[in-house]
């Protein structure tokens, strides 16, 4: 029969393991399995199953009422002094009472008097060490910026409480996670001895398994791709639109290459800007268009492409090179080398880095607006007093996530 073994283990969390044993199996002899499966001795190994410890080590599994499938919960028992034989005429001596240089006895028996609900609590002596003692657990933390630094970024609440300086405040925090993590603890291994059929039971391990699984993924990811957490370095490159030098992002998933209307006017191009292809575009919010430039010249290291922009009102960024644009030139994104390709030419030219972009008006809330991924959205152009009855329809014309700021997808214009 098949048997789950959960390990609930003093000093090394939880695990679970599966054994194959036959039911006339003797309980000892499943321990000495248990001890090579967990390496925990088997003299401080304790079997519980159905919340029923199993004490008698001569007795097999099947006589336990052990079946195919069931779940016994393994818990590692406090290591206790070998009993001293007791000889006739040798005197009772209480080694407890002996000062050991560096330690002190009163101290002890003072704290344990100031803290008898400690003592009498099952968990606290398995506890690791210094996390009964807020003060050394707070003297720790601080000598170590390294665990300083992943407390704040797994543990905020306590990290923050830590950092207050206030004691009472940090103890008052820590006790509470950690009665918070005892009763998660005993909840699970209810569960977990529980009847099999319970549906509510069984919708709880699933769950506890999927977010475990989660955290692992997670761990893994931090130790073999910790850039995967980073903020990636958004694509700029320098280039000039009518003799003006401008920083353009560039940004392949939108169709459309848009301007603000305070980088055109320092182009001088607001005098070129169609005021027929107005309109008002919806989406997360709202933003003007104030119109089109149907043609202009940018510049690009030595190459000068015509190119079409959509004026917007309170866009922050002053151009975003859009995919129009892009497959208009037949340009490339080559990464490896960190430059934009202008297919038509062959020209290259260097994406900026992040302390050189920085510089324009391009700020850190911009880039971290431009790395949030929102998804395709379906926005439609309300017909605005400017519009000309001559004018042209057009139809899915859209940006492919946008930045927050700008949630804009052009689809069509209205007569």
């Amino acid at each position: 029969m098949l048997l789950t073994v959960f390990c609930a283990l003093r000093d090394r969390g939880e695990t679970t393991f599966a054994l194959e044993v036959s039911p006339e199996l003797e309980l000892r002899d499943f321990l000495a399995l248990c001890e090579l499966e967990s390496g925990i001795p088997a003299g401080e190994i304790q079997i519980s199953h159905v919340e029923q410890p199993l004490r008698d080590l001569t007795r097999a599994l099947g006589n336990y009422g052990l079946k195919d499938g069931d779940v016994v919960v393994l818990r590692q028992a406090e290591r206790r002094p070998a009993p001293q034989p007791s000889f006739p005429g040798l005197p009772r001596i209480d080694f407890s009472a002996i000062s050991v240089p560096g330690t002190s006895s009163n101290h002890r028996s003072t704290t344990q008097a100031q803290n008898p609900r400690a003592a009498q609590t099952p968990h606290a002596a398995s506890s690791p060490q210094g996390l009964d003692n807020p003060a050394l657990l707070r003297d720790m933390l601080l000598a170590n910026p390294h665990e300083l630094s992943l407390l704040k970024e797994r543990n905020p609440p306590l990290a923050e409480a830590l950092l207050s300086g206030d004691l009472e405040r940090f103890t008052k925090v820590l006790q509470e996670q950690q009665q918070d993590r005892a009763k998660r603890e005993q909840e699970r291994i209810r569960l977990l001895t529980s009847d099999p059929f319970d549906l509510e039971a069984q919708a709880k391990i699933e769950e506890d398994i999927r977010q475990h699984n989660i955290e692992e993924n997670m761990t893994i990811a931090m130790e073999e791709a910790p850039e995967s957490f980073g903020q990636v370095v958004m694509l700029y490159i320098n280039c000039k639109v009518n003799g003006h030098p401008v920083k353009a992002f560039v940004d392949s998933g939108a169709q459309m290459t848009i301007m603000s209307q305070a980088c055109a006017e320092r182009c001088n191009i607001m005098r070129l800007v169609d005021r027929r292809w107005a309109g008002i575009a919806k989406g997360v919010g709202t933003q003007k268009i104030i119109g089109r430039v149907h043609l202009a010249q940018v510049q690009i290291e030595g190459d000068f492409l015509p190119c079409s922009f959509s004026i917007l009102e309170d866009q922050p960024m002053d151009m975003l090179l859009g995919l129009d644009m892009l497959k208009r030139h037949q340009c490339s994104i080559d990464l490896k080398k960190s430059v934009l390709l202008i297919g038509t030419t062959g020209t290259e030219t260097r994406f900026l880095p992040e302390d050189l972009y920085r510089t324009a008006d391009n700020t850190d809330a911009l880039d971290r607006q431009l790395n949030r991924a929102l998804p395709t959205q379906k926005l439609q152009m309300e017909k605005l007093p400017h519009h000309s009855p001559h004018h042209s329809r057009f139809t899915d014309m859209f940006i492919h996530q946008p930045p927050p700021h700008l949630p804009l997808v052009l689809v069509e214009v209205l007569h």
